[in-house]
């Protein structure tokens, strides 16, 4: 199996794992008299079963990324990593930008006036360049992830 097929098959299970907490819950407790929609213990074992091959699975791709060598010598899960922290940088650096940039209407001089503390051309300058260099970090990562066997 390939890393990218086991990655899809991780997110299955995180979807699944969630139904079944919706599906659990709905059906642990009902009035006197009555049946649940679905057999609880029924449930359970799917929970289990499900939360087992998660588990299999994420041990399977953690190890695969950890011994997984990009070309330019990083291994893939350091590689996640700055992808990560690449995407945060972004991210905080963009709600800063548009926490700056918010247009406050006066209707007087009276009222108070809001000014930038921030270089917002600046700030979006480097906005850009982390999105760059996200998108083509990501892109080799996704790459690497269809051409490597699952380990």
């Amino acid at each position: 199996m390939k890393l990218a097929e086991a990655l899809m098959n991780r997110a299955d299970c995180q979807k699944r794992i969630e139904q079944l907490k919706v599906r659990l819950n709905r059906s642990a407790k009902v009035q006197e008299g009555e049946h649940p929609p679905e057999d609880p213990k029924d449930l359970f074992q799917e929970m289990n079963d499900t939360l087992q091959e998660l588990e299999s699975l994420m041990t399977a791709i953690n190890r695969t990324n950890a011994q997984t060598v990009l070309h330019d010598g990083v291994t893939l899960a350091d590689a996640l990593t700055k992808r990560d922290i690449l995407g945060i940088r972004r991210t905080m650096i963009q709600e800063v930008i548009n926490a700056a940039a918010i247009k406050q209407d006066r209707y007087s001089r009276s009222e108070v006036k809001f000014i930038p503390m921030v270089q917002i051309a600046e700030l979006q300058k480097q906005v850009d360049q982390y999105s760059k260099a996200y998108r083509e970090l990501d892109t080799g990562i996704q790459e690497m992830n269809w051409k490597t066997e699952l380990l």
